[in-house]
This record gives C-alpha cells, structure tokens and sequence, in this order.
C-alpha cells in the first residue's frame, strides 16, 4: 500500500480557488477519481444526445415511404456517425465513468493507480469527437460508410473525411487502452488489505475482465483503420483485390475487434445488475463464484465468434458451423447469470424503485436481445435475416435495453451516493415508465419489419413496411423525449433535494432490518488501514 503517498483530493482542493476560471482549472488538472468519472458521465450524456439527435434524423426520414426529409448521403453520414457516436461516445465512457467513480471506493483504495493518466485520457476524448463531428462540414460531408466502415466502402469510394474519421478513432482507441490500463493496475495492486479477488465486488470483476479485452482488441481496431488510411491515401492494397488484396480480409480484422467490442460494452452492465438486484431483494447475490466464471467464460468466448457476422460473405462450411457453434455456446454462461440474479429474486423481500426496475427491465429484454442474437447464429437462418432490421432489433435491444437500461439503473443507484441528494422517485418512476415502453415500440415492430426483409442502412422502403416505420419512428420520437426527463432529475438531484443517508437503500420501504455484506454501501466504507 505504500504505493501511494499523496493524498488524492490534495491535488483538488489546490486547484479550486475562487472565480469561474479557476473552477474550470480545476476541471482540466483534476486527478481526483470521482471528478473524472463525473466529467465522463457527462461527456456520454451529452453525446448519447447528440447521437440520439442523428436517430431523429434518420427515424423522420424512414417515417413514410420516399425520400422527403435528407439527401441519401446526409442519411448515410447519420447512419454512420450515429452509431460511432453511441458506441465510442455514449456507452463505453459512461461505462469508465463509473468504473471511475466506483472501483476505488469498492476495493477501499484511495484513487485509481495512475492518476494524471486518468485525466489525459478523459480529455484527448472531447477532441477526437470534435475531429469526428466537424468531419460532417467537410465537402462532400463526413464518414458515409457505416459504423464498421467496410472496405471497399470506406477506402476506394470514401471522401476525404477519411482521414479525420481515422484520426478520431485513432485518439479514442488510446484513451481507451489508457483507461483500461489504469483499472487492472487499480485493482491488482490498490486493494484494501483482505479484500482478495473473490472478495472483489462483481462490478470490480466485470470491469477487470473488460479492461483486459479492451487491452487486447483495441490494437487491431488501430490496424484496420491503419490500413484503410494507407489504402485510400499511400498506394497499398490490403482490402484491394486488384492489388492482390481482400476486402473480406477487412471484415476479418475488423470483428475481430468488433465482435469483443460488444462484449466490452455489456460486461459492466452485468456488474451493474450484479451490485442492484442483491439491494432491492434484500438477499446476497446467489452463486458469486459462478458470476464470475461465467463473465471470464462469455470473455473468451468472445474472440471465438467474429466471424457470425460474415455468414454471407462464402466461407467454407467447417467454419460457418465452427463460428455457429461457438456462436451458441456463449449463451450458456449468459444463462448461468441470468438464472443467478433471478434466483437472487427468488424469495426475497423485494421493493420496486427505480434502479430496480431498469434492473428489472434489463434482464428481460437483454434476453430477449440473447433470444435474436442466437437466432441470427443459426448459419442457414442467417443467410436470411443478415443486413435486414432484424439486425437492428437485435443489437438494438442489446445495447439500449441491455448497457444504456443499465447505465440508467446504475445513475439512479448511485446518484444519492454521488450527490448527497435523493432523486425525486416519482420524476424516476415516470422517466421509467415512458422509456419501457417507447423502446419497445421502437425496436420491436422491427423484429417483423426485417424477418419481412426490410434492408437496413437504406433510406427509402417498399410500401408494405410504410405502417410498421411510422410506428418504429414514433416509439422513437417518444423515446427521445423521455430522456429530457432524466436530465431534468439529474439536475433536480444535483441541486438539491431530501438529504440521502449513508445506508440509503438499506431500509427500503420503511423495513427495519438491514442486509448482510452484499449491500454496496457496505463496501463504500474505507478500512482502517487506509484512514
């Protein structure tokens, strides 16, 4: 422990002085873990707006049949810059800010290990997203391609936004791999003494587990997009089969990434799970160790399976049932954990607020999310649904009603913790409320739309589809404005409000007893040898 000789909040107090630029100071040298997990908590708030923005443009345009709103290009950036924007923007650092927040205050550590490192890689962010964002008032407009920006899409047909597209990504590659280096070397070396790892929170072990595949996959997101860069601008031919290379090797490199990259942005969403369902059944979390195994199983797995995504681009049938199986076996460990936190439920002495229902929420329609994702892993049944919405009902409910349902609930659990204040529970309940069943409206009717064969991607659809957009695109114009409320209560909770106790959930609904080791606040507190 005698790694670190500073006290953490010195640095914060010293850069607080008085007036409003040196508030901002403060902001910027901050090395303190729980500024920089609010200043990344905010970030991703405001880019899930701004990319939530982009899915108004597109749902407006899809709302009746013809082109009537954006030209198909625009439609294309907004396709493309959405879905960059929510993955690498909103999800990913909401989740580092709360691995921020959380992970040292969960192993009684006194900051995260690395801590001027910490802030760098939250402000090279903020940059990398304005190289992103800008790149859409270039002529001839920003990144056109997709989100996976295949080849040769993104290198022989692009614009010249490429290049800042490659760049943007470059800088939020890094600063992930920093924020991933920084929770392993927290956790290995930060923890209280006798906290061993099986004593680790399971949002602790989540992260850690994520950190290492981020660590392992961000270098070959740097490679694909390297190699986009010098084949649209140096003269190679990687992905140019007239030059003797492959596109499809790019949809090989690129899942490579991709496919544990989903991973990345689910993994401390069950760590979420794991931390609010215990506190709201009143009951310690049923099969800890089998949690864990299960998180470290679905992270292997992970780099087994990349290739279920390029069903249709004529691999040999070895592989297609190799990449089904492994496909399929994923959905075991996830079994195993959602079978664990309804077991958890099971008799105990529940109540029903906020956090627990996007808990609640989450686990029934992060399985529906499991149920099409091993639909789609069904090789023959794939050849039929692949690039159709279908496609996009599923990861949509993966990662809206999966990592951003548990983002809310993880927002809510933790805010009185964060603000000293209790959120206003009727303004939650209704935020709760309008946002289940706007997605569902949403993302559902698309499930049919695309088994029906609806392409995805594409700006104008056949007049069969015409009913099903409208009610698509209202469910998500009520969706967008159901977040409104949520920043409303973040401000509300911020400002003020009834003063939250330090055992806060523990007596939930006026009951008396308190709950053994699980309850989250319990681990909150530092041990002795660290005071």
């Amino acid at each position: 422990m005698s790694t670190v000789t500073t006290d953490p909040h010195a640095h914060a107090e010293h850069d607080h002085h008085h007036g409003p630029a040196k508030g901002l100071k403060r902001w910027l040298y901050t090395t303190n873990h729980k500024d920089i997990g609010t200043l990344y908590l905010l970030f991703a708030l405001t880019m899930f707006f701004i990319g939530g923005a982009m899915a108004m443009v597109i749902r407006a345009e899809l709302f009746q049949p013809g082109l009537q709103i954006v030209e198909p290009n625009f439609f294309n950036q907004m396709t493309t810059v959405h879905g960059l924007i929510m993955v690498f923007g909103a999800v990913m650092p909401a989740f580092t800010g709360l691995a921020n927040w959380l992970i040292p205050m969960m192993i009684g550590a006194p900051d995260m290990a690395l801590p001027r490192m910490n802030n760098w890689s939250f402000w090279i962010l903020p940059f990398a997203f304005s190289i992103l964002l800008l790149s859409l008032f270039m002529e001839g407009g920003g990144p056109s391609f997709g989100w996976t920006f295949y080849a040769p899409l993104s290198t022989t047909y692009s614009n010249d936004s490429t290049a800042l597209f490659v760049f943007s990504v470059h800088i939020m590659g890094i600063s992930s791999i920093m924020g991933a280096i920084n929770v392993i070397v927290t956790i290995m070396n930060l923890r209280a003494p006798g906290m061993t790892y099986m004593k680790m929170p399971l949002f602790v072990w989540t992260w850690f587990i994520t950190a290492y595949l981020l660590i392992a996959v961000m270098p070959v997101l740097a490679g694909a997009v390297t190699m986009v860069l010098t084949d649209k601008y140096f003269g190679t031919s990687f992905f140019d089969a007239a030059g003797g290379g492959d596109p499809v090797l790019f949809q090989h490199i690129f899942w490579f990434f991709g496919h544990p990259e989903v991973y990345i942005m689910i993994l401390p969403a069950f760590g979420i799970i794991s931390a609010i369902v215990p506190t709201f059944a009143r009951k310690p979390l049923f099969g800890y160790a089998s949690m864990v195994y299960a998180t470290a199983s679905i992270a292997l797995l992970s780099f087994l399976v990349w290739a279920h995504h390029m069903f249709t681009t004529g691999m040999p049938v070895f592989a297609e049932l190799f990449f089904m199986y492994c496909t399929m076996l994923i959905a075991v460990p996830t079994g195993v954990k959602v079978f664990n936190w309804v077991a958890t439920m099971w008799r105990g002495a529940m109540t029903f607020e906020v956090p627990m229902m996007f808990a609640l929420a989450f686990i029934v329609l992060f399985t529906i999310g499991g149920f099409s994702g091993l639909m789609l892993a069904i090789t023959p049944a794939d050849f039929q649904y692949h690039d159709t919405y279908f496609v996009v009902a599923h990861f949509h409910y993966v990662l809206v009603t999966g990592a951003i349902f548990s983002i809310m609930a993880a927002a809510y659990y933790w805010l009185p913790k964060w603000t000293g204040h209790m959120y206003d529970e009727t303004l939650g309940q209704w935020h709760f409320w309008c946002s289940l069943i706007s997605v569902n409206v949403l993302f559902f009717p698309m499930h049919f739309v695309g088994l029906a064969g609806m392409p995805r991607r594409i700006p104008d659809y056949a007049l069969q589809f015409a009913d099903f957009n409208a009610l698509i695109s209202i469910g998500g114009f009520a969706f967008g404005l159901s977040q409104l409320l949520f920043v409303w209560l973040v401000v509300k909770c911020i400002k003020g409000g009834e003063k939250a106790t330090a055992e806060v959930w523990e007596g939930a609904e006026g009951l008396e007893w308190t709950i053994p080791s699980p309850a989250p606040y319990h681990s909150f507190t530092t041990p002795p040898e660290i005071k």
